[in-house]
Parts: C-alpha cells; sequence; structure tokens
C-alpha cells in the first residue's frame, strides 16, 4: 500500500526481477478501467510484460465498479495464484479496496438512484455538514468513520439505511464474510512529504508531455461518458480536472494546478488511512533495494504456509 506516487509499482516490479514467484494484484480504483492509461499511471507495456497486474483493464470507462465486486474479483485472482503455488501481492492505493479484503466483506442493498439524487439535492439546499450530521444521528459509528468531505460514502451510508431500515454498522455485524487468508502488509512511502509533493508534480507534467490530454479527449468526444449516471471513471483525479478543462469550465493552467492539488489531496487522504492502519510494516520509498530486501525475506519465510 501507499500513496500515489510512493512507487508502489516499482517496488511490485523490482520484487518480480527477483524471480520470486508472486503474481500482482492491482489494488486500484482507476485502473480497472480500458484507455485511461497516463491518468491512472499504470505500468507501461514493457512493464507489464515483465510483471503482468491482475484487475487493469477489466472495464470500460461507462461501467461501475464498487468495492464487492473487487472483493469477489481479488478473491478469485487470490485462489488461482495460490493453486498455481505463487503468492499473490497486491499492490495499489485504494485504501477501501484493501480494508474491504481485510475486514470483510458484507452484503449491502443496491443502489437507489432516487434516494442518492434526494440525498444529493439536500446536501446543494443545506450544506454537507447537515447530511454529515443525519448520518451521525442515523448511525454514530459509520459517521464517525466517514470524514465530512467523503460525501460519496455519507451518500452510500444513508442510503443503506433508507433502503433496508438497518445501518451501515448494523449490516456489517450481521453479515460478515471474511477471507481465509493471512495477509501481510506492507505501506511504503517517501522520507518527507515534500519530496511526496514534488514526485506528484513532476508525474503530473510528464503525464501532460506524454499525452494525457490526448487520452482525455477521446473519453471527452464519447457521448455515454456525458451523463450524470457515469461518476467513477471521468471523477478520477487527474481526469475530473482536465475534463472541467475541456469543457471551458476552466483554463489549461488551471487544470494543471487543480489536478497537482487534488492529486496531493488524494495522498493526504491515503496518508491518513495508513497512519490508522494496524499491523503496518512501514518501507522506504528512497531506499528500494531495501524494501525490496525485506519484502522478499517475508516471501522466503512464510514460502511453505503463506
Amino acid at each position: 500500500m501507499g500513496p500515489t506516487a510512493s512507487g508502489k509499482t516499482s517496488l511490485a516490479i523490482a520484487l518480480k526481477k527477483r524471480k520470486e514467484k508472486i503474481d500482482i494484484i492491482s489494488v486500484d480504483s482507476a485502473s480497472i478501467y480500458r484507455d485511461m492509461d497516463i491518468g491512472t499511471a499504470k505500468p507501461i507495456p514493457e512493464e507489464l510484460k515483465l510483471a503482468p497486474h491482475k484487475l487493469i483493464d477489466i472495464l470500460d470507462p461507462v461501467e461501475c465498479y464498487s468495492a464487492a465486486d473487487f472483493y469477489r474479483d481479488a478473491d478469485n485472482e487470490m485462489e488461482n495464484i495460490i493453486q498455481s503455488e505463487h503468492t499473490p501481492l497486491l499492490v495499489g492505493g485504494t485504501m477501501l479496496y484493501f480494508k474491504t479484503l481485510l475486514e470483510g466483506l458484507f452484503f449491502l442493498p443496491a443502489t437507489n438512484q432516487k434516494i442518492r439524487d434526494d440525498l444529493e439535492y439536500e446536501a446543494k439546499r443545506t450544506g454537507w455538514i447537515n447530511i454529515h450530521n443525519l448520518l451521525k444521528h442515523i448511525d454514530p459509528v459509520s459517521a464517525n468513520k466517514i470524514h465530512l468531505n467523503d460525501h460519496k460514502r455519507i451518500i452510500r451510508a444513508l442510503e443503506i439505511f433508507f433502503i433496508s431500515g438497518k445501518t451501515w454498522t448494523e449490516l456489517k455485524l450481521i453479515n460478515s464474510q471474511k477471507l481465509k487468508y493471512r495477509f501481510h502488509q506492507f505501506a511504503i512511502v517517501p522520507s518527507s512529504r515534500d519530496l511526496l509533493h514534488k514526485r506528484i508534480e513532476k508525474r503530473f507534467h510528464r503525464m501532460l508531455d506524454i499525452g494525457f490530454e490526448d487520452e482525455v479527449i477521446r473519453l471527452f468526444n464519447r457521448s455515454d461518458l456525458h451523463t450524470k449516471k457515469v461518476k467513477s471513471s471521468i471523477s478520477c483525479v487527474g481526469y475530473r480536472q482536465m475534463w472541467e478543462y475541456l469543457s471551458g469550465d476552466i483554463n489549461y493552467n488551471q487544470m494543471i494546478i487543480k489536478g497537482i492539488c487534488a492529486t496531493r489531496q488524494l495522498a493526504k487522504r491515503q496518508l491518513t488511512w495508513l497512519r490508522r492502519w494496524p499491523n503496518l510494516c512501514w518501507l522506504d520509498s528512497d531506499n528500494l533495494s531495501d524494501a525490496t530486501d525485506s519484502i522478499s525475506k517475508i516471501l522466503i519465510e512464510n514460502s511453505s504456509n503463506i
């Protein structure tokens, strides 16, 4: 695990180069989409040839994908990898996906667009703090875990209650389903936040240099992505800001500034998740060799029973 631009992919590829008996599973809610390569910082084709990644390029950008979908797909991939006597290596920065794997999946009601639309309308009318306070009243445990700015999860928690009559917390206790595997958890981070911010800025400019705008133009020219129902893919960090630019809402320089700032905010949220994460081994992304050694040692020690 780790924040964006921390070196997760480089570490995974370094492990694969050592001929470790591992197969990589991507844990990234943006890399699942086809035709979204540059802005998601997917491994390039040469890297994927050396170190194939499961669960990338599995959906069209118009399709939706949930944490429950990821749980199902990752479970299938892990089972196949273990059957081949390799070790699954899960690599990515979508912390909710990791959390779902570790804490278990519990079955929730399907989404209801009318309830969502009503809640979003009420949020615009009265403010998100009032919607968050409503969640505090209904499900204080979930409200304590969901940040005021995490509008999607606030809406989902309230939607669950209004559909089922039970809170997210209650349903989790009733029907939690956990994976049977034992996990070793690592987080790779740079030595300082300033360094991480510099990496983010450098990478964003690099994306622009290699054709990020053209990539989003191709998506922008698709009529099926210009709909309120398509939110997941085009709301990804970077894509959302480029979409605003192509729509004429902001200029090019504003797009760059907003894109970099949004990526930094994403990294901040990821680090907040990780600081609260139990049983985590921290790795320094400034020393890739030591980080690789640390994971290799675990792989060797647990090769017979992982």
